[in-house]
């Protein structure tokens, strides 16, 4: 199985970035992954959320091929522990899944079509983060679940 994570904009700070490198790098220990960027769109200053949402979402949409199994990092997700999410990972790659992608929308979320085409959505915190912050916290998720999987002293109960 492959795991993307797919963001919308690139990364402008810093910090953000080296903790995207660093988990990135411990990821890629336990199974083959990636950060795929859409880019921000131009032009959009007299769009309105919906419109923006909309173009956000046909960009989303060409990045996603038919057998890929898309998972929304969304608030009304569902919300799962550490290991929920570890069982939740086990449970694709048992089932032969080639490629889980991830996916965190723009600033104002995602479309009613991405939503039609998503498999899943998960919660990641019923708290409000940034779009830039909550990549290294689902990265850190990942590299936990992993961890769980391959009953390593990361996670303590």
């Amino acid at each position: 199985m492959k795991i993307t994570l797919l963001v919308v904009g690139k990364t402008s700070i810093d910090y953000v970035q080296s903790g995207i490198n660093m988990y990135q790098s411990r990821i890629k220990r336990y199974i083959p992954f990636q950060i795929e960027v859409i880019s921000n769109l131009k032009n959009v200053k007299n769009l309105s959320e919906d419109e923006l949402k909309i173009k956000e979402g046909e960009a989303i949409l060409n990045k996603i091929s038919n057998n890929d199994f898309l998972v929304l990092l969304d608030e009304r997700g569902k919300n799962l522990t550490s290991i929920e999410f570890s069982t939740f990972i086990q449970s694709k790659m048992v089932q032969g899944m080639k490629n889980l992608v991830f996916l965190i929308g723009g600033a104002y979320g995602f479309s009613f079509a991405v939503y039609e085409r998503s498999n899943d959505q998960l919660k990641l915190s019923s708290m409000t983060f940034s779009h830039q912050i909550i990549r290294i916290i689902f990265m850190e998720q990942l590299y936990r679940a992993f961890s769980i999987l391959n009953n390593e002293p990361y996670h303590h109960e």
